[in-house]
């Protein structure tokens, strides 16, 4: 057969010469298992189909970043697009939150206008009156008659508690609703008629 000859390890010591078969391949060369894939994508070139090497361009492929550039007029067109529906959406966030910050100062001021106006509906000022034509309005209006029914319907059961004898000793708050009926009824009378 074949032998190995002796070797030297690290440490000073000696390896013992080996018999080995016809054949053998020591550990060390044997070449690692690699499957058909890694095979293909190691073998499979860089550069995109049709290009050599000799005729491959220095500098990176594409335009660089951040410039307009090697663009066509189409994309430049649409990088212009982009940039100003970003900015209506940028303006349309502030609309919104300046609408919102308005809205948290109108509504107290609603709260003690409508408490406080008993007497007549002319002191509660409805979105509506306004004059606007738009869904907003459309949609507040629509808000305001569903409220109103809300608080119609809930004056309606304490008027029947009352006479049923379920409450002998009403509020202060719960008789200044019973006395608002009219009012709400009349503003919701003026809201249905604008529709």
């Amino acid at each position: 057969g074949k032998y190995i000859p002796s070797t030297q390890r690290p440490d000073g010591t000696w390896r013992k010469q080996r018999r080995v078969k016809e054949g053998y391949i020591p550990q060390e060369e044997v070449p690692v298992y690699e499957n058909k894939y890694v095979k293909f994508f190691r073998s499979k070139p860089e550069l995109p189909p049709g290009l050599s090497p000799d005729t491959a361009p220095s500098r990176p492929l594409g335009p660089p970043q951040g410039s307009e550039q090697g663009l066509s007029k189409a994309a430049k067109r649409n990088l212009k697009r982009k940039e100003k529906r970003k900015q209506q959406q940028e303006k349309a966030t502030e609309q919104q939150q300046q609408e919102q910050r308005d809205m948290d100062g109108l509504i107290p001021a609603l709260e003690k206008v409508s408490v406080c106006g008993d007497s007549g509906t002319g002191g509660t000022p409805t979105p509506a009156e306004g004059g606007q034509g738009d869904n907003a309005g459309n949609s507040e209006r629509s808000r305001r008659i569903k409220s109103l029914r809300k608080k119609l319907r809930q004056v309606e059961e304490l008027r029947q508690r009352l006479e049923a004898g379920g409450l002998p000793q009403p509020t202060k708050e719960q008789l200044e609703k019973l006395g608002r009926r009219k009012a709400l009824e009349e503003e919701l009378r003026g809201l249905e008629v604008d529709l």
